[in-house]
C-alpha cells in the first residue's frame, strides 16, 4: 500500500543538520536583529550598524575590510582548500518612517525605522558567517560576506563594487546570492525565479510653464494646469499604445504641484512620478517616450516644458541556472513545502541588480508573515506597521550557508 503523495520533500542528507545548526544560532540572530531594529540608520553612513556587525563577527576567522565611501563591511572567510570565491549579501539601511508596531524593541530613533527588514538581513548574514566558520574545513574556496549600506535609493551596492567587493577574496567571485524578507509568503518559505525577478526604477519630473493670470480670465493667461492634467492621462495611454502588452511597464504620476489659491491661474505646474519596467529595452523606450508626450502636449497648450528623468536601479535579472539551483537547495535544506517558484516578478527594485549585471547569481525572497496574521492582512514592506516572524530567519541563515557549502564543495 502506498502512502500519500503530497508529503513535503525531506531535507537532503548532505545538508543534514544544517537547519538545526542555524536554529541553534537563533538567539544570537534575534539579539542582533533587535539591536539593529532599536537603532536604525538611513543612507550610506551607518556607524552604529557597522559597529554592531563588527561586534557580531568578532572572533571569527574572517578578513575584514571597512568601506571608505560608506560604512560598509566586507568579510572574507577562507576555506581550508583552494577554490573559487562566492558572495553573500545583506543590506543594512533603514527607512524614513515613524514606527507604529508596538514592539518591545521598536525604533528608538525618531522618524527612522527598519520597515524593509534589512535588520533581519544583517542578522541572517552575520549568523551565516558564524555557521560557515564552523565548516571551514569543508570549504574549497572563499566566501565574501557583503554587508551593504544604502540600498534604499543610495546605490550602496555600486559604491561597494567600485571599492572592490567582487574581488575581495583576491579573485573575482563566481556566484552571488542575496535574500530579502517579505510578507507575501508564510514564514520560512523561500521563493525565487529564473530571469527577471524585480523591475527597474527611475523617477521623472515635468515642469510646465505658462503665463499666470486671474482665475476669472483664463483667456488672458496660459494655464499650465490643464496641460499638466492632460499629460497624466496621456502617459497612461502611451504605456498601452507604445509598449508591448508582453513587456510590462508602469508609469505612475505620484505628485502634482500647482497654484497658491483659488482665484489665481499659476504660472507653473509640476508633475513627479516613477517608471518601472521588466526589461532594459522597455525601460529605455519608456524613458524616451515621456519627454515626447509631455513636450507635444505642452506645445499644443502654448506652454514650455522641461522633463528630467533620474536613473534609478536596473532590472534585477537572476541567472536561470543559479536560480533553479537555489530552489533545489531550498527543497533539500528547508523541505519541499518551503521552496516555491515565483510566478511573476516584483515591480519593486533592488540594487542587488548591479551585482547580477556583473556576476551570475540569484536573488530570493524569504517569507516572513507571522503565523497569526493572514497573508491578505499583513502589513507590507515599507509600512510603519510591518511585522516579521523572527523564526523565519533560521531558514535564511541555513540557505546562505547551503549556497556557500554547495558552491565550494
Amino acid at each position: 500500500m502506498t502512502g500519500p503523495t503530497d508529503l513535503p520533500t525531506l531535507p537532503d542528507a548532505r545538508f543534514a543538520g544544517l537547519l538545526d545548526e542555524a536554529k541553534a544560532l537563533q538567539d544570537q540572530t534575534v539579539a542582533l536583529r533587535r539591536e539593529l531594529h532599536r537603532h536604525p540608520e538611513e543612507g550610506l553612513e551607518l556607524p552604529l550598524t557597522q559597529a554592531a556587525i563588527l561586534k557580531a563577527l568578532d572572533g571569527l576567522p574572517l578578513e575584514i575590510t571597512l568601506g571608505k565611501a560608506t560604512t560598509s563591511v566586507t568579510a572574507v572567510l577562507r576555506g581550508a582548500k583552494p577554490g573559487p570565491a562566492i558572495l553573500l549579501r545583506g543590506d543594512m539601511d533603514a527607512l524614513p518612517l515613524q514606527e507604529d508596531t508596538g514592539l518591545e524593541f521598536a525604533s528608538e530613533t525618531d522618524g527612522t525605522m527598519h520597515a524593509c527588514g534589512h535588520d533581519t538581513h544583517v542578522a541572517m548574514l552575520a549568523s551565516a558567517a558564524k555557521l560557515l566558520s564552523a565548516h571551514v574545513e569543508e570549504l574549497a574556496g572563499s566566501v565574501v560576506f557583503m554587508f551593504q549600506p544604502g540600498e534604499e535609493g543610495y546605490h550602496g551596492a555600486r559604491h561597494m563594487i567600485h571599492e572592490g567587493v567582487l574581488d575581495a577574496a583576491g579573485t573575482r567571485v563566481e556566484k552571488v546570492f542575496g535574500i530579502h524578507i517579505y510578507n507575501e509568503a508564510h514564514a520560512g518559505v523561500l521563493r525565487t525565479r529564473p530571469g527577471t525577478i524585480m523591475a527597474s526604477a527611475d523617477s521623472f519630473a515635468v515642469w510646465v510653464t505658462g503665463k499666470g493670470g486671474h482665475g476669472s480670465a483664463p483667456h488672458q493667461a496660459i494655464d499650465p494646469v490643464p496641460a499638466a492634467a492632460e499629460m497624466v492621462g496621456a502617459l497612461q495611454t502611451m504605456i498601452t499604445r507604445r509598449v508591448s502588452v508582453f513587456e510590462p511597464a508602469v508609469v505612475s504620476v505620484t505628485k502634482i504641484t500647482a497654484g497658491t489659491t483659488t482665484n489665481i491661474i499659476p504660472e507653473t505646474a509640476e508633475l513627479e512620478g516613477t517608471i518601472r519596467a521588466l526589461s532594459e529595452k522597455t525601460r529605455a523606450l519608456v524613458r524616451a517616450e515621456i519627454p515626447k508626450v509631455c513636450e507635444a502636449i505642452g506645445t499644443a497648450h502654448g506652454c514650455r516644458v522641461a522633463v528630467e528623468i533620474t536613473p534609478g536601479y536596473p532590472v534585477t535579472v537572476n541567472n536561470d541556472k543559479v536560480a533553479a539551483h537555489v530552489l533545489t537547495l531550498a527543497a533539500e535544506v528547508l523541505g519541499g513545502a518551503n521552496a516555491e517558484l515565483m510566478a511573476n516578478p516584483v515591480m519593486g527594485a533592488e540594487d542587488f541588480s548591479y551585482l547580477l549585471q556583473r556576476v551570475p547569481g540569484a536573488f530570493a525572497f524569504l517569507g516572513g508573515c507571522p503565523p497569526e496574521i493572514d497573508l491578505a492582512d499583513a502589513a507590507p514592506n515599507h509600512s510603519n506597521r510591518v511585522l516579521f516572524d523572527e523564526a523565519a530567519m533560521a531558514n535564511g541563515v541555513a540557505m546562505h550557508a547551503a549556497f556557500a557549502l554547495d558552491a565550494l564543495r
